[in-house]
């Protein structure tokens, strides 16, 4: 039969709160036991992951990451390089639309434009060509001929492969484009004024007056290409920069008539 005691042990609730005195009694009041649950040996290992975290270095990110979070100096000067082409190029195309502040003067640039395209330049060859009675003078227009086929293959192969678009300001109402002319770099308009400028002061005698002429018309389809918002400031500087050296590669590819007339005995 059980004890009194051991009734009196069954009748308690297991989940009864131990009365203040006997807390006391046990050294366990609520200020101590929160003491003691800091204390713990979970809570010590916590802190002494987070002091452990905070004293040891960060972990080392990933090269890329690094190179994302600092980029280069160089890739830093790019984009302020083209973050002010941008901006000059906006500020600068005040004949993008008829309402811009120089709009009155797009009929004018457009005229330019045209006086730079790819396809006058080479009707005028084969026309010059064809009416030139001298054979000097047919080995002339037939290296323009050659250097203009030239121009077109490399401004297109540059622009498939940049593939920069052009200026969101522009009007798509341009002088006979192609698919390639969807892209911006370089403008194949200033190749072909740069090189054509330089091809016509070295092979034609011309007088003071008509070799300024020339060079002011070659700046002015530079400028006109940015005043239309057909590109940017620096595809129209590269273009130059192409154009000019376009004319070198001619010299040294130069056709004489003499050669000619061997390549057509040899293919006839």
């Amino acid at each position: 039969m059980p004890s009194p005691k051991a009734k009196n042990n069954a009748g308690r609730s297991p989940n009864r709160t131990p009365s203040p005195h006997l807390l006391q009694r046990q050294g366990s009041d609520p200020t101590s036991a929160r003491l003691r649950a800091s204390e713990s040996p979970t809570r010590r290992r916590g802190s002494n992951s987070a002091s452990a975290s905070a004293t040891c270095p960060q972990q080392q990110l990933p090269e890329e990451d690094c190179m994302r979070l600092n980029p280069s100096f160089a890739g830093i000067a790019l984009r302020s390089l083209l973050a002010i082409d941008l901006w000059m190029s906006k500020r600068l195309g005040v004949c993008a639309e008829e309402d811009s502040s120089w709009g009155s003067v797009r009929p004018l640039m457009k005229i330019i434009e045209i006086s730079g395209h790819g396809i006058p330049w080479i009707a005028g060859t084969l026309y010059c060509m064809w009416k030139s009675d001298s054979a000097a003078g047919q080995e002339i227009m037939l290296n323009l001929l050659l250097a203009l086929l030239l121009d077109v293959v490399l401004v297109g192969i540059v622009k498939a492969l940049v593939r920069r678009r052009r200026p969101s300001h522009n009007r798509m109402d341009m002088f006979a484009t192609f698919s390639v002319d969807r892209y911006s770099f370089p403008s194949g308009h200033a190749t072909r004024a740069a090189m054509g400028a330089r091809f016509l002061l070295t092979h034609l005698v011309l007088a003071a007056p008509v070799r300024v002429l020339v060079l002011l018309w070659a700046v002015l389809v530079g400028l006109s290409r940015v005043m239309l918002g057909r590109h940017n400031v620096t595809d129209v500087a590269f273009g130059f920069f192409m154009g000019y050296f376009q004319y070198s590669l001619v010299e040294a590819l130069w056709v004489s008539t003499a050669s000619l007339q061997k390549l057509l005995g040899v293919l006839g």
